[in-house]
């Protein structure tokens, strides 16, 4: 019998759980759960044995990977997967995937929720501003991006995208414009939602450089990672540019210089939250338990992410 791991420092809702454990075991899978954990012994002392691990934000390092003596698969039940250590998978035979489009709509909502409280001076008595009419830049055009153009275009805004691997042609079937640079993209949108992931090219990509091409009153939504920002970079620039906003799924570890000089014009939550969702856990959840399932029974290794 296989034998699953669900390894999460921060748990699924108990429905995700549910379904997890009820599809697994329909299947003649062992599933086993670590929960809360607080330290990283727990997780090597739990990976030990299982053929599988299903992970969150939880990471899934050299030490982790090389603890599981019989561990063949670790699925992050998310899109990213920075927390997983790809290469030491690779030189171990573990297959690394990630369930891309389980949280799209659940991130998407976050982005616009922070866009609207952000306009509307946050919900703090002032005036604000409306959202119809504005532009709004989509920076990555994958599946959260493709659900925050549809939200964007209830709401009545102008929709641009910038991606270099998707095609003008897919991006004009949603009704979205396709720009050919990301300084493009920045200098005609007043709202820029990003969606990039972070790697080697992308990390502290997003500076005051590209930010200063922005209209007045513009703001950046970041719902990607907190890696991506440079954020000494855009300290420096907030200081100058007074008319500039900034609201992120993720608080940058100099949150603290924010709140001490930026009153008003950001919004950091306390933790992660694009994928909390009652929905998005158990639609990720799911299709981890599936994959997993498909892999050792078909040998299905289409949401690959290593070599």
């Amino acid at each position: 019998m296989k034998k699953v791991l669900i390894a999460t420092e921060k748990p699924f809702a108990k429905e995700a759980v549910a379904s997890i454990e009820s599809i697994g075991q329909k299947a003649g899978y062992q599933i086993v759960k670590l929960e809360k954990y607080t330290s990283k012994d727990e997780l090597l002392k739990a990976v030990a044995d299982v053929d599988a691990m299903i992970i969150r934000s939880d990471k899934a390092d050299r030490d982790v990977i090389n603890a599981g003596k019989n561990l063949k698969i670790i699925v992050r039940a998310g899109a990213g997967f920075d927390n997983i250590d790809l290469e030491a998978a690779t030189e171990k035979g573990v297959v690394a995937m990630n369930t891309p489009g389980q949280n799209s709509n659940a991130v998407a909502e976050l982005a616009f929720g922070m866009m609207v409280y952000n306009a509307r001076a946050s919900f703090g008595g002032g005036s604000g501003t409306e959202l119809r009419g504005k532009t709004l830049g989509i920076h990555a055009y994958g599946n959260v991006g493709k659900y925050v153009a549809k939200i964007a275009k209830g709401f009545g805004m102008e929709v641009y995208a910038y991606d270099p691997f998707i095609s003008n042609e897919d991006i004009q079937a949603d009704d979205v414009k396709p720009l050919t640079s990301v300084e493009e993209l920045y200098k005609t949108c007043q709202y820029v939602s990003l969606h990039i992931p972070a790697n080697d090219q992308t990390k502290k990509s997003i500076n005051a450089n590209l930010l200063k091409l922005m209209p007045k009153n513009a703001c950046l939504v970041n719902t990607a990672r907190k890696e991506v920002i440079d954020e000494e970079s855009i300290v420096k620039f907030m200081e100058e540019r007074q008319d500039f906003s900034y609201v992120s799924d993720v608080a940058p570890d100099n949150a603290a210089v924010y709140a001490d000089k930026f009153a008003g014009r950001y919004f950091f939550t306390p933790k992660k939250m694009g994928a909390q969702t009652a929905e998005a856990n158990n639609n990720a959840g799911v299709a981890a338990i599936e994959q997993i399932i498909n892999f050792f029974e078909k040998g299905d290794i289409r949401f690959k992410v290593n070599k």
